[in-house]
């Protein structure tokens, strides 16, 4: 499919727009299409200055919004999203021990805001939403998981809201990005640069995914050109050993097992076994469809392979996996945000 044109002379709204995400969307979609504007939506006007006076966003400013709001705001909410064609949902409490000490607050934004920004998408006529999801949200062992469990299937559950609206509503899911606040990658190096010769891991048999910024970028330009409401997008991305990646990172070191934290799994987990029976694989992404379709629009392109019964997508089972030296020469484009 041609997605050249897509967000051309289109309005886009970003919740978090400020994080790693929503930069990295902004930037991509300045550089690859002409959008008439991109609001960025969030809370923290901090971030807010420090982005509108970066050099490359400045140079587009005619083009960029910043809307100071909060998720929870459903007002605030309804207000930017005039004459808004395109949502992106990108905002949420992240950090599994703050959510864990602050349950209520995790609920708030990441539940709470969820259902608004669905209610304010229907009210003032958005287009297509699509929101990003974790692999946490897969089989939940933290109150995280469990609140971007269910924000999910609010956001699935919204098609059924559409009635005659033209809007679709879709996921994209992936796990840490490499080099995000808070992952394995910036805490190796802070590390490092401390000058330590042997590094913390947590369990010698723990896999990650590796999926950079730009990719998860992609994936939700996929989502925005082709879902037709309820599907979960999830991209093919090689998985790799922990205990490589400290390898890879400081040659030669030496490493400890400090065991697995709470709330932590060995592997990340995308799609379950249970969620095979709606699961298509394609090229280079499979699509977990929604077991009941909602309204009459939500005809899916089956045009992809039905995976077996009982398949499952696991950083711990993938097909593809990264050697120490693929990880190093991936190092090298990753920034740490």
């Amino acid at each position: 499919m041609d997605y050249s044109s897509l967000l051309n002379d289109r309005s886009i709204l970003i919740t978090g727009g400020t994080g790693s995400f929503g930069k990295c969307f902004t930037k991509y979609v300045l550089e690859n299409y002409s959008p008439r504007k991109i609001i960025i939506y969030s809370r923290d006007e901090f971030k807010q200055f420090m982005m509108a006076n970066d050099e490359f966003f400045k140079d587009h400013a005619k083009q960029l919004r910043f809307f100071i709001g909060d998720v929870r705001d459903k007002e605030r909410l309804e207000r930017a999203l005039e004459d808004v064609d395109y949502v992106v949902h990108a905002a949420a409490l992240k950090q599994v021990p703050a959510c864990e000490y602050n349950p209520a607050e995790a609920i708030k934004t990441n539940i709470n805001g969820a259902q608004n920004v669905i209610d304010a998408c229907l009210n003032r006529g958005v287009k297509k939403v699509v929101a990003l999801s974790t692999d946490k949200a897969v089989n939940p062992v933290n109150l995280y998981g469990g609140t971007k469990l269910v924000s999910d299937k609010l956001f699935i559950a919204a098609n059924a809201y559409a009635g005659k609206k033209d809007i679709t509503f879709s996921i994209v899911r992936y796990g840490n990005v490499a080099g995000s606040r808070g992952s394995v990658i910036p805490f190796f190096q802070s590390l490092i640069e401390q000058g330590v010769t042997e590094l913390p891991i947590t369990d010698y048999r723990m896999t990650r995914f590796w999926i950079s910024l730009e990719e998860g970028v992609q994936l939700v330009i996929k989502a925005l050109a082709e879902a037709k409401g309820g599907e979960t997008f999830i991209s093919k991305i090689p998985s790799f050993y922990v205990k490589d990646l400290a390898e890879a990172m400081l040659p030669g070191c030496t490493t400890r097992e400090v065991g697995i934290r709470p709330g932590e799994k060995l592997h990340e987990i995308m799609v379950t076994t249970e969620d095979s029976a709606t699961t298509y694989e394609y090229d280079k992404h499979y699509i977990v469809y929604p077991q009941i379709t909602f309204n009459e629009r939500q005809v899916p392109d089956l045009s992809g392979r039905k995976v077996e019964d009982g398949f499952a997508y696991s950083s711990g089972t993938n097909s593809e996996w990264m050697s120490v030296e693929e990880i190093r020469e991936r190092l090298k484009t990753v920034v740490i945000s």
